[in-house]
């Protein structure tokens, strides 16, 4: 049996991808999708959160390449997919079907999926519609879209994060604080620039000076460039004032549709964004999946400890699934 107590916990090296293409999804919709590492090996599928957020070339480093093939996309209205922010014809269950066009598109059988923060929300919503298309899972800083969840970051973190909340409520008039999502959607769907973009850095802003343990000064300056703002801004809205689409708890109770599929969960102890109580709760749900808490992260995928946390459960999943 392969002994797992000296798994990697690095990075991959940066690589390229090999193939790429835009898919049209629909007669507004078109999405990006990419491939690299071993066109032979085990596929794996990466999520990226958001809703909107988009997939960066890194996210291809948590993964072997001689040993997986990695399918990475940007969601609808977000990244590289076009058109950029767009909230019509964008909801949970279309997301679903994208990925598995996608599947079929590119002929794969099974692949494991891979999500963080909304794209463990994706994650687990596609695994439970589509449970005969996944190997398994490797899901980080669980989002489950129950409206506690909503309530504590738009409302809750102000506990820990004051400054970041004053700076994004300084937007809204006061009258308006009882319903500061619903204020940004529709501001955010300002065909103005001068009017929409201004509240996107500002939302971005927000959510990436809450993201980290300690201040990232490099995801900061990310989070405010305008592909990245309109992309979170415009989709997080949207999918909150809509529920994520999805009904309250169904997630956690469809859990036993997947229980026979291996499953890794990583959480930062002191995530204020998807705060521990909920993968606790997915955890607890779940009792088969390998569960991880780094004592010293936030909610960002790129903190040391997480990344480690995250590479090291892609090398578990090796002795674990065979495609």
């Amino acid at each position: 049996m392969r002994d797992l107590s000296q798994l990697r916990s690095e990075l991959y090296p940066p690589i390229d991808a090999r193939a790429s293409g835009m898919l049209d999804l629909d007669d507004l919709h078109t999405m990006y999708w990419e491939e690299s590492g071993s066109p032979t090996g085990v596929p794996v599928l990466f999520l990226h959160g958001g809703p909107g957020g988009g997939a960066s070339p890194r996210a291809r480093q948590f993964f072997d390449p001689w040993h997986y093939r990695i399918v990475v996309f940007d969601q609808r209205g977000a990244g590289r997919s076009t058109p950029l922010g767009e909230t019509r014809h964008n909801t949970t269950q279309m997301l679903i079907e994208d990925i598995e066009r996608l599947r079929r598109k590119l002929g794969v059988d099974r692949w494991l999926v891979f999500g963080g923060s909304w794209g463990s929300t994706l994650a687990l919503a596609y695994g439970i519609a589509h449970p005969e298309r996944c190997l398994g899972f490797v899901l980080r800083g669980i989002f489950l879209g129950a409206p506690y969840e909503i309530d504590w970051f738009i409302s809750g973190i102000r506990h820990v994060f004051p400054e970041a909340w004053r700076a994004l409520v300084a937007h809204v008039p006061a009258s308006e604080h009882r319903d500061v999502v619903g204020w940004f959607h529709r501001r955010l769907a300002d065909p103005d620039p001068e009017v929409h973009m201004p509240l996107a850095r500002a939302w971005s802003s927000f959510e990436a000076s809450c993201s980290t343990l300690l201040t990232d000064a490099s995801l900061m300056a990310h989070s405010e460039e305008d592909v990245v703002a309109i992309g979170i801004a415009r989709m997080e809205t949207h999918y909150f004032v809509n529920d994520l689409f999805l009904a309250d708890g169904a997630l956690l109770a469809g859990v036993n549709q997947l229980r026979h599929l291996p499953c890794s969960i990583v959480q930062g102890r002191y995530d204020m964004v998807c705060p521990i109580v909920t993968a606790d709760a997915l955890s607890r749900a779940w009792a088969e999946a390998h569960y991880v808490v780094v004592p010293d992260a936030g909610h960002s995928a790129w903190e040391p400890g997480t990344t480690a946390a995250l590479v090291r459960a892609c090398e578990r999943m090796k002795a674990a699934i065979r495609a």
